[in-house]
């Protein structure tokens, strides 16, 4: 299976729909903590949905349950922890979550192939790439092949 992964910052509207369109998406997963933010753009929460429908046929679903605490984005922000606090602490979190058992429901209800988003232009440092590690390894039966757009 593959998951694509995707940042919409310093990404124009135009760039961004395309990308998920040449990558024939189907479901886009919101990850993002607050995805309402007047930060967000065109990527705010009811905004998004409507615009991935009407344009390119897509279905989205925000799980906060792939979202940091506010606590732990707020430590890595404010330099009270390390990237690698973070990504340690981000992982224990998914375990206690028990995420892995959602997502295998999850990914067998909805179509593939799916995509990540959260608002980091890279993956380096952030938690959608920790979303998506998770997932290939906990969940392995799903041959998750991982696509950073």
């Amino acid at each position: 299976m593959k998951l694509f992964t995707l940042g919409f910052t310093k990404k124009s509207a135009e760039q961004f729909f395309e990308l998920l369109k040449k990558n024939n998406i189907q479901t886009l997963i919101d990850i993002r903590l607050n995805n309402n933010s007047q930060l967000a753009g065109f990527t705010k929460g009811l905004d998004l949905k409507y615009f991935l429908k009407e344009l390119c046929s897509i279905e989205y679903i925000h799980i906060i349950e792939l979202a940091p605490t506010k606590v732990l984005l707020d430590d890595y922000k404010k330099k009270k922890i390390s990237w690698n606090g973070y990504e340690e602490r981000f992982n224990q979190l998914l375990e206690q979550r028990n995420v892995a058992r959602d997502l295998r429901c999850f990914f067998s209800q909805h179509l593939a192939p799916f995509c990540l988003l959260c608002s980091e232009p890279v993956p380096d440092k952030c938690h959608r790439r920790l979303v998506a590690e998770y997932i290939k390894n906990k969940i392995p039966d799903l041959g998750v092949e991982i696509i950073h757009l």
